[in-house]
Parts: C-alpha cells; structure tokens; sequence
C-alpha cells in the first residue's frame, strides 16, 4: 500500500469521526449497566482486602451527627407545621437570623433599612460590618474604620497618591426647594453665607445648573445667626425644563410653555447627616416666611432615603470611572456641555459609549448629568456574536424604561421614582443562558428569562458627576449621586476593580494631609460639632475609668476651651511681647473687657450639653475683611486674598518702614466684638506631633531666638502647671487657671486657638488644621516683622503648640489659609 492511500485512509477515517454527531443525553440505567461487571469486580477486590467488614475502625470515627437522621426529620417537621398551619405566624416563627438575612437581602426603592431601636443602615451595610468596625452615630451605622487600635494610615495615604480610594457617603441627603427663581434666590440669600450672588464669575454658572456651589448654612432671620453646617448647592439646569415641556406643545402653546417653565426651578442643598434636622428646619422657616411675604409657593422637601452618594478620590479616580461608568449610547446626553464623548467602533458595533473624565473642558465645581448602564454588565469585548445579540436583545426592552412613569429623563425626577437594578439572581441565569448558547447546549430554564418579572426594573440608570477641585497636584476626587437603589449596584464594581473603600476615621486622615477642614471636627461653631464632642467626651471617660488609677491619665478637656482666649485680650505679653503694656488701657478696662467677652460667649448657641463656641470663624475673604475694616483696622498684617487688592503679601513684607505704629494704636482697635477665628495650617519647625485639641501660643522673641538657633533648646512648663492648666468647673466647663509662682509664670504662654485636626502618623509631611483669633494672630506677625530685616521675614507665623498632656512647647510654622485662597468653603 502506498503513503498516498495511508494518508487518504486517515483522512477518510479523521472525516468520518468528525461527522459523527456527540450524544446529547446520557441513559443513567444504560451506562450502569454496561458498566456492571466491572463494579462487581471492582467490589469484590475490595471486599477481599476489608474482609467483609466495611464499617470504619472506633480510633478513626469522628463526632459528627451524619448518622443520625433525627436532626434532619425534626428540621423537616418543623418546616412542614411553618409552612402548612401557622402561614400567618411565619414571620414570627422564623427565627433572627433568617429574618435578618431577607431584610438585609432587599433593595427597595427608597428609604434605609432600620434596625429594631430605629438607627438607620446603609445600601452597603452588609458589605461594610463584615471588614470594618462599625460605629451607631448621626442615627446611622456608619463604618467608623479597618479593625484594630487605628493605625494603618501610612496604607492609606498611598493608596490615596498611587491609587483610589471609595467612601459611601449615603447617610449626607438632600433637600429639595421648587419654586420661582426668584424666590429661591431670595431664601438662598437668607440662609447661605456666602451668598449665591456674591461671586459674579461663579454665580452664572451655578444658578445655570453647569456648576455647583459651596456654602455655609445660617438660620434665617436674624443678624447675627450662628452656623450651621457646610453645605453643597445646585441648580437644576434650564434646558430640561424648556425641551421636555416644548415636546408636548406646539406653536402658541409650546411658546407659553417656555415662559411658565423658565421659571420654575429646583434646587438641591446637600447637608451632613449630623446636622440635616436643624438644616432642614431653617431651610422650612424660610421657605415659609417667602412664601407669606412674596404670595408664593416654594416647596421644601427632604430626600433622605432617595439618593446615594459615593466619593471616589485618588490619583487614579478618572480611570477607575472611566473603567466602570459607561453612557447609554441610545439616549441622549442630558448635559449640554459633554462634548468628549467617543465612540469606540469595533466590527460587531457592540461598544458602549467611553467618556473622557480626563478632559480639560470640565472645570472644577462642574457638574455631569449621564445615563449609565449597569456597570455588573460585561462591557468589554463580546465574546461571540451569538452571546452579544443575545445580551442585545434582552436589554432593549427593559432600559427603555427607568422612570416610574415611562420617560426617559435625567435624576433631578428621582422623586417621581426610578425602577431598582435587575436582582442578581436573574444575571446570573442570564450569563448561564449565554455560556450554554455560546457552546451550542440547549437549557430547560431559558424560558424563565423570558417570563415577566414581578417588579420591573432596569439595566441603566441616571446619575450625576461632581467633579471636585483637585486635592492636591495629581489627585482627583469625584462626587457619584445616584438613586439610593443603585448605590450597591455601583459599589461591588468599585471596590472590585482596584477602589479602596476606607471609613469614617480613614476620611479624616486624607482629609487632614490634603489641607481640607472635616466635619464637624473642623467647625466648632456649629452645633454639630458640640454633640459630637460631647460624644467624644463620654467615650474618653468610659475608658480611662476603666484603667487602674495609678495608670489612669490625667483629665484634660475633650473639646478645647475656645472661651479661653478671650483673656488672652486682656495680657500684655500678648499683644507686646516684651513686656510692654498697651497705652492707654486700665486695669479696669481689661476686666470689663473679659467681662464682656465672657458673657457673649456665655450667650452664644450651645448645644444641650453647654459646650459653646463664643466668637465666629471667617471662611471667606470678604467677610474677613469685612470683619478688619468694623474693628477700625489699624495695620493689622493679616491679608485676606481679594482679587481687588493690587498689592500682594510678598511685596508687603519686603517693605522696610514697618514700625511699630501698629502697637502704638493698638487702642484704636474696637474689642467690643465676638473673637474671629481663621483656619490655619500648622507645619512642624523640626520635630514634634500635632495632636487634637492641643493649644496653640503666642510666642516670644526670645523663644524664637533660641528654638531656631539651637537644636537643644527646648522650652517645657512644670509638671504641676500642665495638669492644672485647664480647670474643670462644678458646671462641667473648663477654665484656664493663670499661674503664680515665678517658675510657671516665666514658662506660660498665653493661647490664641487650638488644634482641630492633628497630625496624620503616615504622612510623609505632616499637617495640622487649627483655628486661631485674627486679631491675635496679626499682632504676632506684627512682632516677629519688625524683629527682623525685611529680607528674613516670611509670610508663615511662628507660633507654640503643645499637647494639652505633654509639657513640652513645640515650634510651628502657620499659614492663614485665607491668604492663599479667596475662599475656604470646601470640605469632606
């Protein structure tokens, strides 16, 4: 026989094998008994070697219940009495932890799932308990943090700088104001500081909807209202008002429909959940007293349980969106300013839309309005055609619909209600469907996909963009507001496609390293921070008495004294450092002065502890310098960044004929005021930790000479004074007690703020956030100026800070945040 008809042999039998059709099913029966005479073989060989006896030797058993089958019949006897007579007492016969299980299993539509005392859990609470300690405050269970005693920060601070970072930031919730432009400017105007309208160049943008603003909440009504928290505004935008009511008139109609819808509006306030009762009540009054003083409606409307939040920050945060958040390509964009949008065409045309997050044309503080799919969908290549016609097709009937009443439009109707994400349950079927079609396999439970859903719900949803100002050079934050229902739908993706998630404690830390106050520890002139501390307090309290009282730390205040620096008016090493009294100021003036501070500070808003904040802290330019010129400002070196002053600090300090005229009229000055407070940025001289709550001092000359000549130099106070320093009063406040011997009395420096945010321990440069009085704080820039030649002087203030259970004085550069940025609004 030759090759040739070998080879035409083979190929003949290969072709011959390969026509042959696989089975598609398989005989059970058959195939056993075919096999038969080798089972029994087999069994006999095996019976030979245990010589008959199959049961396992004693030493080797182990205490389980597998041969005992009364477990399983009492379960089933108890399923079948549930289940057959008592259907009504179901719910009570289930025990907790089932019960438990379904809850935690639901999505609802709106609304948070609430335990048995009322706190309230959040869309990603399962996820949350089992990797973080969770913590009950604001009414929530909130992730406080990574278990352990709360170190790791040096982990977070790189993912922060190399990675991204996620936070749920559900429990913040918005109130909704609807209502003619006009009057929601006007009720702004009362509440908000600054106003909408005082920025020209941002203001445009944010009441057009393209941009959204940061503010500080007041109560309404009265001169002098204390805050209430930092809140985040928006517009809706005009363009959806006019198109949607155009599409359903025509000529003289269409154009009548413009006009009236122009002026409606809508306006979201975004506010912590620590002070979302006392924002939405001053929101209510004023909405009220514009309603009976313009003769209209504005509606006030809180949609707590109706919208999610998620923060995404880090270096890598536009990938990580870009990866997960893909435009529907059949809707149009709801944002008229999208213009990067590009469609990546493959052969199949089955790409969805990839949206440039990187782009320059979205400025800081802009805001993004998208259709999203459903990120747990495959978005990347389809693998087959049949499987990519398959998804197609089963995803065009549902995402015509995402709105309870049909029409598709942007989240600003979220009220008017948004169908839930499709179950898990139905996906994975659905991806089953497509594995079985893709190797040509037939399955029996394809027809349950086609069977109606009892709930409808949907495959794509609305969100809204916030694109944050820059943390820092390379590092982005993002701002996710999505219907609450989808808030888990988001977050597994997230997190599973390289976010970090990090709680309560881990926000603080970035935060403190990237300059941005937090809050409520950042703003104790809010109410909020005054519970919080208060908190704060009790908590401290339960632990140290739970240490034996050899080891048992010495007591100091939880929540600075802020009252306090009100004596500091009253000494003269404060505002004269060498031992100079100011001309023209008695001793009974000074005390009339403490006096009269004390009791405004005793008449200020406190919360139901007594914890107040006497005094007012700017967080803007303006109201800075508004602030100076109603004290008869009198060459205070403070310089709030205003865009209409035409010399700038740097040129200032070069000036050679600054001398002491500031001192000599120091008398000039008007005390009768609250203390203004400005946030500070405190930088170590050389060494030394920041932590909460420690005070900051004025220093003096010869403190400075020696601290920054000498590395041994070191200025400490006596071990007494330390422990006696701040003073607990039988009312529960805190008083600062002067000492009276020489040595203390030589080492005491007098306060002019505190430390709200220590230093972070992972922090390649560490920083702190403080608070100190304007006043205080210029007279002590004043002092090192003119101690110096105009070549040495620098625009940062030295400044003591100690911790309040150390005993040692440590050097600090400050930095008035004001003189490097107009505002200082932004927060986390």
């Amino acid at each position: 026989m030759s090759f040739n008809t070998v080879m035409a042999a083979k190929g003949t039998k290969h072709t011959r094998i390969e026509s042959t059709p696989l089975p598609r099913n398989v005989n059970v029966t058959r195939f056993a008994e075919c096999r038969g005479p080798e089972l029994e073989a087999l069994y006999s060989v095996v019976s030979e070697r245990l010589n008959g006896d199959f049961r396992s030797n004693r030493n080797k058993r182990r205490r389980t219940t597998a041969h005992d089958n009364r477990v399983g019949k009492k379960r089933f006897r108890k399923r079948e009495k549930i289940g057959g007579n008592e259907v009504g007492d179901l719910k009570k016969k289930l025990p907790r932890r089932i019960r438990r299980k379904n809850e935690l299993r639901r999505n609802n539509e709106d609304g948070f799932g609430v335990s048995g005392d009322g706190t309230k859990r959040l869309r990603t609470h399962v996820w949350h308990a089992k990797r973080f300690s969770m913590s009950k405050i604001w009414g929530f269970y909130l992730p406080l943090g990574l278990h352990g005693r709360g170190r790791g920060s040096r982990s977070i601070m790189k993912s922060l700088t190399d990675g991204v970072v996620v936070h749920d930031e559900s429990y913040c919730a918005a109130v909704q104001l609807e209502g003619p432009e006009e009057n929601l400017l006007s009720i702004l105007s009362m509440v908000l500081v600054p106003s909408v309208v005082d920025s020209e160049d941002l203001s445009s943008r944010v009441i057009s909807g393209a941009a959204y603003g940061s503010a500080m909440l007041h109560h309404g009504g009265a001169t002098c209202s204390h805050t209430i928290a930092p809140v985040t505004y928006m517009w809706r935008r005009h363009e959806h008002s006019e198109i949607n009511d155009v599409d359903k008139g025509d000529g003289i109609y269409a154009t009548e429909a413009i006009k009236n819808s122009s002026a409606l509006r809508l306006v979201w306030i975004w506010i912590h959940a620590a002070a979302l009762r006392e924002g939405f009540d001053a929101l209510e009054c004023a909405s009220q007293r514009e309603n009976e003083k313009a003769g209209t409606h504005v509606k006030c409307v809180s949609l707590e349980g109706q919208l999610g939040k998620v923060e995404v920050m880090g270096s890598k945060a536009s990938q990580l969106l870009q990866k997960i958040l893909h435009p529907v390509k059949s809707f149009p964009q709801t944002n008229m300013d999208i213009k990067e949008c590009s469609v990546d065409e493959t052969q199949d045309g089955a790409q969805p839309n990839i949206f440039d997050f990187e782009s320059e044309n979205y400025t800081a503080s802009s805001i993004i309005s998208l259709v999203i799919n459903d990120p747990r969908i495959s978005t990347g290549k389809a693998e087959d055609q049949t499987s990519a016609g398959i998804q197609e097709s089963i995803l065009e009937p549902v995402s015509s619909l995402y709105l309870r009443n049909g029409e598709s439009r942007d989240l600003w109707q979220a009220s008017s209600g948004i169908y839930p994400p499709v179950e898990e349950s139905f996906l994975c079927r659905e991806k089953h469907q497509q594995r079985m079609a893709f190797f040509c396999l037939n399955d029996k439970s394809a027809s349950i996909l086609n069977e109606p859903a009892k709930e409808q719900c949907s495959r794509v949803c609305p969100v809204l963009l916030l694109k944050n100002n820059h943390l820092k050079s390379s590092i982005a934050r993002w701002s996710i507001i999505l219907p609450i229902s989808w808030v888990k739908t988001f977050w597994i993706p997230l997190v599973s496609s390289g976010g970090r998630a990090i709680g309560l404690r881990e926000k603080h830390w970035i935060a403190c390293e990237v300059g941005l106050p937090y809050f409520p520890s950042d703003f104790p002139d809010c109410n909020a921070y005054s519970c919080f501390m208060e908190t704060e307090a009790v908590a401290s309290v339960r632990d140290a008495e739970l240490r034996p009282p050899s080891v048992r730390p010495f007591s100091v205040p939880t929540s600075p004294p802020w009252e306090v620096v009100h004596y500091t008016y009253s000494k003269k090493k404060v505002i004269g450092l060498d031992n100079q009294i100011l001309p023209n100021i008695t001793s009974k003036d000074i005390n009339s002065l403490v006096a009269n501070s004390l009791e405004d500070c005793h008449r200020a808003p406190c919360c139901n502890n007594g914890v107040s904040f006497g005094g007012l802290v700017s967080r803007s330019s303006c109201l800075l310098a508004r602030f100076l010129s109603g004290i008869n400002n009198c060459q205070l070196r403070i310089f709030p960044s205003i865009p209409e002053r035409k010399s700038c600090i740097s040129e200032i300090m070069k000036e050679k004929d600054i001398s002491n005229q500031g001192l000599e009229d120091a008398c000039l000055v008007n005390y009768d005021h609250p203390l203004c407070f400005v946030r500070i940025l405190l930088h170590v001289y050389k060494d030394g930790v920041f932590e909460d709550g420690a005070v900051v001092c004025a220093p003096h000359l010869s403190d400075l000479l020696f601290m920054t000549s000498s590395n041994k130099f070191e200025l400490q106070i006596p071990d007494t004074l330390a422990r006696s320093y701040f003073v607990q009063q039988a009312s529960g406040k805190w008083d600062l007690q002067e000492p009276r011997d020489p040595a203390g009395m030589e080492s005491h420096r007098w306060p002019i703020g505190f430390v709200t945010t220590g230093f972070v321990h992972g922090s390649k440069k560490p920083v702190a956030g403080a608070l100190c009085e304007a006043v205080l704080l210029a007279r002590v820039r004043e002092e090192q100026w003119n101690a110096v030649p105009a070549k040495r002087r620098k625009q940062e203030i030295y400044v003591l800070v100690r911790n309040l259970r150390s005993t040692a004085y440590r050097l600090a550069l400050a930095e008035i945040v004001l003189e490097r940025q107009e505002q200082d609004l932004e927060h986390m």
